[in-house]
Order: structure tokens, then sequence, then C-alpha cells
């Protein structure tokens, strides 16, 4: 069992789907169903935007947002919390602009008071785009994207705001219209359930307008032919990855059949499952979760300090003895956490079988659980299961 935040579990719906033999590529069936999901993206991110697709990690995704939008010298300013955030920004720095960077709160999501101190500090305008994550999966925060947007709109700032979704989406709830973002970003292989090698990037009318001036366009990522009413292969710049087409419409459609609002409340309650079993687990143990607010937890991982209890040898011992993989710490947490993911295709059952698995190992190691974890999940999703 993989519960590591992403890639995440392949339904074997997904799977198979991918498994048929190369179609026409230039008209008949796989074009349709193309076109089906250019269609069906913009509900997934709740915006009437659409969507451009790249073949690539979420890493192509921001710089797809970027080359479309900026222009060389421009100044972006990074909201950081965590570790993704600043990764963008020093990708944006390479790509030759600016990054100023907002330090972010120990545990902390990001202070939207302080995001507008910064801009109202900027008033010439200098700051082109605002760069966020709503999850950043190093510390498993969950910033409130609704109140950065306030925010800015309180600092009357023109900045383009550009939200990173690659662990969220469809995971947290996410309302990229009603929260006034400019660019969301995302990426195939977490809550969309489908295999690394898919970039996303939904535009507002806002961010389509700054197309005409940017000068950071560069020919695989360009909006512009991918929008053209030409060809279908312009839509992915050649050949359509086909196997992971089949792939994303098979997902959508298993989205689509639960209904977003469902899939929101399903995380919500494995996650708050995690979360409780932490609670139990922690009681003298000095295990305890990472993010000290309890509406800034995301419901998509949750990074665990492991306090005395040596993570590697904990997440070495799941591995072997437990087929268990659970998320190795990143940087700033190294020898100090582990992480569990929890996205996407998942049910009680196996959430429930990886925080049993986790006691057992804790049990083994001798660590002096005073309450049992699995038993405190049991009792969060209890309700959701017997309710109506």
């Amino acid at each position: 069992m993989v519960a590591i935040p992403g890639p995440s579990v392949i339904p074997d719906r997904v799977l198979s789907a991918m498994h048929r033999a190369m179609p026409n590529i230039y008209q008949g069936e796989l074009i349709d169903m193309s076109l089906s999901i250019f269609e069906d993206l913009p509900a997934i991110a709740r915006t009437q935007s659409e969507a451009f697709v790249a073949v690539s990690n979420g890493h192509g995704a921001w710089q797809m947002a970027l080359s479309n939008t900026l222009s060389r010298g421009d100044t972006v300013l990074v909201l950081e919390s965590g570790v993704f955030a600043a990764s963008w920004g020093r990708m944006a720095e390479t790509s030759g602009l600016a990054a100023r960077v907002l330090g972010g709160r120990d545990r902390l999501p990001v202070d939207p008071d302080a995001v507008e101190a910064a801009l109202r500090e900027d008033a010439a305008h200098a700051i082109k785009a605002i760069l966020v994550v709503q999850v950043d999966t190093a510390s498993s925060v969950l910033n409130d994207i609704a109140a950065i947007r306030r925010a800015i709109d309180a600092a009357n700032h023109p900045a383009l705001f550009m939200v990173d979704c690659i662990a969220s989406l469809a995971c947290d709830r996410f309302e990229m219209d009603e929260w006034g973002v400019d660019i969301t970003v995302a990426g195939s292989q977490k809550g969309l359930m489908v295999p690394p090698g898919l970039g996303f990037v939904w535009a507002s009318p806002k961010a389509l307008a700054a197309y005409e001036n940017a000068d950071l366009k560069a020919g695989y990522w360009d909006w512009g032919p991918r929008r053209a009413k030409g060809a279908h292969y312009l839509r992915y710049c050649g050949t359509p990855p086909v196997q992971h087409v089949w792939a994303l419409r098979e997902a959508l459609d298993m989205l689509q059949e639960e209904g977003l609002e469902n899939v929101w409340w399903r995380h919500e309650v494995l996650a708050g499952a995690v979360r409780a079993a932490v609670a139990a687990w922690s009681e003298g143990t000095g295990i305890e979760l990472v993010i000290t607010d309890p509406d800034a937890r995301s419901n998509a991982v949750t990074t665990i300090y492991t306090g005395d209890v040596d993570p590697d040898r904990l997440r070495g011992l799941a591995e072997a003895q437990a087929g268990l993989v659970l998320g190795v710490p990143l940087q700033g947490y190294d020898g100090q956490a582990f992480r569990i993911g929890h996205m996407g295709h998942l049910n009680p059952t196996m959430i429930l079988g990886t925080l049993g698995s986790i006691e057992a190992v804790f049990v083994g190691m001798g660590v002096p659980l005073r309450r049992s974890g699995v038993a405190a999940a049991a009792a969060a999703i209890g309700p959701s299961i017997t309710s109506p």
C-alpha cells in the first residue's frame, strides 16, 4: 500500500482504461474523448475559465503559468508556507523574473494581513503576480485562498493571483471563480488519480489578457497555438498523451459520479481520522501534527513530528514488514517527521489499514502509546458510515 502524498493510488478503473491499443490520433473516438476532457476540466477547478494541458509534471504547469503571463524583469511575490511556493519562485528567477519572498510563519499558514501590508508597500505596482500554494505537501499546511484574495483586494493591487493546487485539487475545497483566482495550477498524479505526466493550468480572462503583452512565451508552453481552432494535436503541442487521455477521462467520470462536494467531504472525513489517530498517539510520546492551527490542516496530506521516535526507522519497518510506503520528510523536516498522503482514491478500509500498520510498527518499536490511534480513527469515521 502506498500512502505517500502523490503519486496517489490509481483506481483499477483508471488502470484498465489505459490498457488499450494505439488509436487513430487524427480523428474518431480519441479526439471526441479528448475534447470532452477539455469541456469537463473547468468544473474540477470550479471555474468558467478554460484549461490548458501540458505533457509534464506540475513543475511544467508552473512554467506554463509564468511564461504566458509575465515579462522579463517582472517581479513576483512568493508567499512562503513550506517548500513549494519557494520552489516556484526560484523557477521564476531562472526564467528572468525577480522574486520577492514573504517569509512564512513556522507551522502556520500564510498570514493574509502580511500579504496586504506587503502589497500596500508596493505603491508602484512592481509586483505583477502573487504565487502561493493552497497546500504545501512538505508542511501539510492549508492556506486560506479566499482570505488572501480579500487581502489583495483590500490593498487594491492589480497583480495576478496564481495558486498551486497540485496537492489539493479534488481533495480540499477550491473555488477558482468565487475566490478570485487568476491562474490555477495542478497535476494529474494526486487528487485526479491519474499517473504522473499531465500538468494543468486554468487561466482567467485577466490572465488571458496578460498573455497579449507577455514576452516570456516559449514554443512548447505557448498558449496561443493551443487556443487555435485548428488541428486537435495543437492542444497538446504535438502527439496527444494517448494513455493519459483514456485515464483522465475515466478519472473525471469517477469524480462526476461521486460528485465533487462528496469527494471533498470524503477527504475531510478520512483526514479527520488521521488527525484523530495522531492526537491519540501524541499523549506522552512527543508525536504531534506539524500544523498547529486546526483550520490550516490539509485534507490531502498530514505531516507528523515523531519526537524521540526515529522516523526513518519507522518508515523502513513499515515498508519492509508491513508493506506500507509512507512519505519521506522534505526540506526542513529531515529526521523529524514522516508524511501520510490521504488523497484521491481512498476509502475507510485503506486509511484504517494505513493507521493500523503504523500503530503496529510503533508498538514493535516500543513506543509507549497510551491510547490506540486506530480506535480514535474508527470513532472519527464511524458516524460517516452509519449516517443516512
